[in-house]
């Protein structure tokens, strides 16, 4: 008996290790490319010299101060949108449960809209005003989805109809607005990481380090949730305090992300759910979902910027059109069409 259990142990453990290399290894590839190509194209070892400060003027113009924090933050936002689906399927155990399809995306989005084009916001009390609309929206579905009996689906179906009102309240301030202010909304609304300043990167990566423990606790606590409160909390596990940790972390790792880059759509969703056929064995895996999202988005942006020739369209797009085929094919499934 023990044996076999340690052979299970050994197994999980390679296969983890497998899938955490092979990410890294796309992790670095998307890197290298995005860094490479463009423009003004950079041979590897161009770029490598120029990474070590040996280029020339123009090389480190291109690569430090345009491509580097577009490629950085693509990786933050990409992670931390994985963190933050993961943390919301694995604690609600709905492969639906992610922060566009709940509302925290929209919510985020509708407050940081009013502050653009009402209060006249921007920079980091943008982040400030995505943040209180995502806590708005998380108290909202929290105080719907407080019985657990139905399995977390009339949080779901709360979160979407939250979702649908966003998108209303977004619709009619794009309205009332000026023209000028509402085109430049929109270009938010969609998602975008053109024109990123190492500010917005710097402010980001400081609010992702900040959130960190929490995502690991959150880690560790959520497989004990998941064996039921009574079991959770004979090993010093409250499950009402994780389920809040969880959510509030969630809604943080969103909004702020939603403030610098507009509500990207999809790599929540579609992030954990790769993540976990990998690991296997019913693994929460926030870590590797973190490192999926990370390289869905890069790579995203990628698309989005030369997949048509002399014309370069926001990551939104593209993560929207990939998403939407991704959640048919969810639901087409046998786990899906029980949803």
């Amino acid at each position: 008996m023990t044996s076999s259990v340690l052979e299970i142990r050994s197994r999980v453990r390679r296969r983890r290790t497998l899938v955490v290399a092979s990410v890294l290894v796309a992790l670095v590839v998307v890197a290298i490319v995005s860094l490479s190509i463009g423009d003004y194209p950079m041979a590897l070892d161009e770029l490598w010299r120029t990474l070590w400060g040996g280029g020339d003027r123009a090389q480190a113009y291109v690569l430090f101060q345009v491509r580097a924090p577009r490629l950085v933050m693509a990786l933050l936002v990409g992670a931390s949108l994985g963190a933050a689906g993961a943390l919301l399927q694995s604690l609600l155990r709905n492969p639906l449960a992610s922060p566009d399809l709940l509302g925290i995306s929209g919510g985020a989005g509708a407050a940081a809209v009013f502050a653009i084009l009402v209060l006249g916001v921007t920079g980091p009390l943008l982040a400030v005003a995505a943040f209180g609309g995502g806590i708005l929206v998380a108290a909202f579905l929290l105080l719907a989805g407080r019985h657990r009996a139905d399995g977390g689906y009339r949080l779901i179906l709360a979160g979407v109809g939250v979702a649908f009102l966003s998108v209303a309240i977004t619709n009619f301030l794009m309205v009332r607005a000026q023209v000028e202010l509402a085109q430049a909304a929109l270009i938010w609304l969609t998602g975008s990481l053109a024109s990123t300043p190492w500010w917005n990167v710097v402010t980001v990566l400081v609010v992702v380090v900040a959130a960190t423990p929490a995502v690991v606790a959150c880690a560790r606590w959520l497989p004990l949730t998941q064996m039921g409160a009574p079991t959770a909390a004979s090993l010093g596990v409250t499950s009402s305090r994780v389920r809040v940790v969880a959510v509030l972390t969630a809604v943080l790792l969103t909004a702020v992300t939603c403030a610098f880059v507009g509500p990207i759509s999809f790599i929540a969703l579609c992030a954990p759910a790769i993540a976990r056929p990998l690991l296997g064995h019913g693994a929460v895996g926030i870590g590797t979902s973190a490192a999926v999202g990370a390289v869905l988005l890069s790579a995203a942006d990628l698309v989005a910027q030369f997949a048509l020739p002399g014309v370069s369209v926001p990551v939104g797009v593209v993560t929207g059109a990939v998403g939407a085929v991704f959640l048919l094919w969810l639901l087409a499934t046998s786990k899906g069409r029980q949803l």
